[in-house]
């Protein structure tokens, strides 16, 4: 039997979507075939609306191998396997000959676990939480789960993501386990039943197994395989792959924590044992009341002696946990396993601050509500990406902002790839491909930076942005998504403009994002204003979004620890510090914010930065290489003008 061609394979795909096909999806799925016919490595910017997900699934499915699709939110994580996978399979069927099998995977944590359920967490006594056998719940942690109690017997997967409406994390929390806490399959009286076990087997027998960026983290830096083996990683949202992957990679520390690793350890071993730990925790967390925010570049004698307690007295526990049993303690392997994780983690934190590594960041933070936390995170996570993430596999990381200033070299080196076309010793080769957008973005928007404002200074109220900004509201009818670099800029700019337009005004934070956009959707008059979620997370089609604001150019704060060692690292090694890191990461979320405008062939509209220096520095040609290809323009008036006509268009189709 002759091979099916591509160029049929996802003609049939894209028909059973309704939807059509484009020259930048027929580019994306060639390289996609490519790069794993010849076992190599693909940097792909596929903007909005080239569909994307059809032009990696159709030569994956195509080829045969095992892929893992990694994407950073649960949104196209739900649109893959909800509707994606199952149409483009089903059209595919006839020519492949097969219905390749598909499985979405998550970490542990997502699992409803059904030991917890049914034989309750370990709780520490002073904790007080609300106990499955109460006839009448009256606390809202109570309801939640009972509800959850109910769902376990209805639910197929288990999956957290499945329940709706959610519960609270304190409510999940009581019925789900961390992977060092689970038992084993082997070990647990409900291993044949494991929700995250019977994913896992799913997994092993899909040929797409579609998990996200935080668990792709894990399995790479774990050591212990948690997906299954597989030939080709396909990364979506690659983007945000370098945030999640540090996420995963940073530890803390909180006198709570350890307060509660205390507690759990007290149960399973002898006093002295627990009593030092205690007194441990104790100096740790009158070392933690006094703490700065701030970085720490050499650790403080104070906070020295308290970490090296905290080591030595966990390591001695971790000892005696190892080698006492006592059948006096109810569910003993749980409580064991509970106390264990706990303080493997207080030992492992400590150990990894004590030990300095120049490759690592400590800093304090701190939390009006919840005190300070001690963290640390990898100054860089792109060695651990290229020898983790780009050896034995095809990988094809895919965004619609990949390319920052014009070339994706400031992407590649994220991830541990040297520049396009240059081959250095152990450096996985790669080739980046834009496959533009269809849209006609120079037609369809507007790029307006408000060169005639004062620049941003990092304090105070900046009055005439805020002229600049209602000025804008009212010629645009409403119609317009505020993007704010803090969320206190956002609620000044809401309150403020609640007193001087008629407009609706919604601000994150006032209610679920969900509900927010839904409402930003439903009302052109409405505008919605907030910070990053809704840099990367709004996706609002037509006449209801017509205007996007960006406040300033989003700079990382001065006092960011993480950000600042990056940059100081950058420039000790000879590199421009600030373009590296500062205007990289404020590129990419430009990128990410401005293709909030366009997001089908019929909409029209502005995006207007109220940062001169955009027009006015020497970097601001790099940011403006990154964003769709608008027409440019600082005249206000003529933005004025357009805005106005776009809005009587709106209101003549009646919208």
């Amino acid at each position: 039997m002759t091979k099916p061609s591509l160029p049929d394979l996802l003609h049939a795909a894209v028909s059973a979507v309704g939807g059509t096909e484009r020259p930048g999806q027929v580019a994306m799925a060639e390289a996609v075939a490519e790069a794993i016919d010849d076992n190599s490595h693909r940097l792909i910017q596929a903007g909005t609306g080239t569909g994307k997900s059809l032009g990696y699934l159709v030569p994956a499915l195509a080829h045969g191998e095992r892929v893992v699709v990694a994407t950073a939110t649960l949104a196209l994580q739900r649109q893959l396997v909800e509707r994606d996978l199952p149409r483009t399979v089903e059209a595919l069927h006839p020519q492949l000959r097969r219905r390749p099998q598909f499985a979405m995977l998550k970490g542990r944590s997502n699992y409803l676990c059904l030991h917890r359920l049914h034989e309750g967490a370990p709780q520490d006594e002073e904790e007080g939480l609300f106990e499955f056998e109460a006839a009448t719940p009256t606390s809202k942690l109570g309801q939640d789960l009972l509800r959850l109690r109910d769902w376990a017997d209805e639910t197929e997967t288990g999956d957290r993501d499945d329940l709706t409406p959610g519960v609270s994390d304190k409510a999940w929390s009581q019925i789900s386990v961390s992977s060092r806490e689970c038992l084993g399959a082997t070990k647990c009286a409900y291993g044949a039943e494991c929700f995250a076990e019977a994913a896992r087997e799913r997994a092993k027998l899909a040929d797409v197994v579609v998990t996200n960026h935080a668990l792709l983290a894990i399995d790479a830096i774990e050591g212990a395989p948690v997906l299954p083996q597989h030939e080709v990683l396909i990364v979506d949202e690659a983007h945000e792959l370098v945030s999640r992957v540090t996420g995963v990679a940073t530890g803390e520390l909180t006198p709570g924590q350890v307060n509660r690793a205390v507690k759990r350890a007290a149960k399973l071993v002898d006093e002295k044992t627990a009593d030092s730990l205690q007194t441990a925790s104790e100096s740790f967390e009158r070392v933690m009341e006094l703490a700065l925010p701030g970085r720490l570049e050499e650790v403080p004698e104070d906070l020295g002696y308290a970490l090296m307690s905290l080591r030595d007295s966990a390591r001695n526990v971790i000892s005696a946990i190892g080698a006492t049993r006592d059948k006096s303690v109810h569910d003993e392997d749980a409580v064991r396993k509970q106390a264990l994780a706990a303080v493997e983690n207080v030992h492992s934190v400590a150990e990894r601050i004590m030990n300095g590594s120049e490759y690592d960041v400590v800093w304090y933070e701190r939390h009006d509500r919840f005190g300070a936390t001690l963290r640390v995170a990898p100054l860089s996570v792109s060695g651990l990406l290229r020898e983790k993430l780009f050896e034995d596999r095809s990988v094809v990381l895919t965004s619609a902002t990949l390319k920052l200033g014009g070339d994706f070299n400031g992407v590649a080196a994220s991830l541990g790839l040297s520049p396009e076309g240059v081959e250095g010793d152990g450096v996985p080769v790669w080739r980046g491909l834009d496959v533009g957008s269809p849209f006609d973005y120079p037609k369809q928007g507007i790029l307006y930076v408000a060169k005639h404002l004062a620049t941003p200074g990092r304090e105070g109220t900046r009055g005439d942005m805020m002229d600049e900004l209602a000025e804008l509201i009212e010629a645009a009818g409403g119609r317009t998504l505020g993007l704010f670099s803090s969320m206190r800029g956002a609620k000044a700019a809401a309150e403020e403009l609640r007193g001087r337009l008629e407009n609706p005004i919604l601000l994150q934070g006032e209610e679920t994002l969900g509900e927010l956009i839904k409402a930003f959707a439903a009302d052109p008059k409405t505008c919605l204003f907030g910070t990053l979620s809704l840099w990367q997370g709004v996706d609002v089609p037509g006449p209801s979004c017509q205007l996007v604001i960006m406040d300033r150019i989003p700079f990382p704060r001065p006092d960011d620890p993480l950000m600042s060692a990056r940059q100081k690292s950058v420039e000790e090694h000879g590199g421009n510090g600030f373009m590296a890191v500062a205007a990289t990461h404020a590129a990419l979320l430009m990128a990410q914010g401005a293709g909030r405008l366009v997001r089908a062939s019929g909409d029209r509209g502005v995006v207007a930065v109220l940062d001169p220096r955009l027009a006015t520095a020497r970097y601001g040609s790099f940011l403006r290489a990154t964003l769709p290809d608008f027409w440019y323009t600082t005249d206000r008036n003529q933005v004025r003008r357009s805005l106005a006509a776009i809005d009587a268009t709106a209101k003549a189709d009646g919208k």
